[in-house]
């Protein structure tokens, strides 16, 4: 739902909003049951999208953790798909090694998990 709301909507694509038959639930009341549940999943979806959204603390995140491609011009030719191999290899040459930085997946897993547990 956060993608949803990223792209201002859904365009003109959709949403794949199914409700199988499965396991033993079979009869119309639990089909229909099952599409009132998923239904109630998509929209606490969107609340906490729109949150996210609103309070801006995982995109203050995510454009710290990626803000070398803004910020060089190597990231910057990264991004749009222009940088090539011997461009890469010429920087390794110049720089070496480049250092190792933690991605950080753990935190922003435990900040995306505290806006939907709440």
């Amino acid at each position: 739902m956060k993608t949803v709301i990223d792209q201002n909507g859904l365009g003109r694509g959709g949403l794949n909003f199914d409700c199988n038959v499965r396991r033993e639930s079979t009869n119309p009341e639990d089909l229909f049951l099952g599409h009132i549940g998923a239904m109630d999943t998509f929209a606490k979806g969107l609340k906490i999208a729109a949150k996210i959204k609103e309070e801006g603390l995982m995109y203050n995140m995510v454009s710290s953790r990626y803000q070398g491609y803004q910020n060089t011009e190597l990231g910057q030719k990264v991004s749009n798909g222009t940088l090539t191999l011997a461009e890469c290899e010429e920087f390794i040459h110049k720089n070496g090694e480049p250092q190792k930085v933690s991605g950080s997946q753990e935190k922003y897993e435990v900040v995306l998990n505290s806006y939907i547990n709440e």
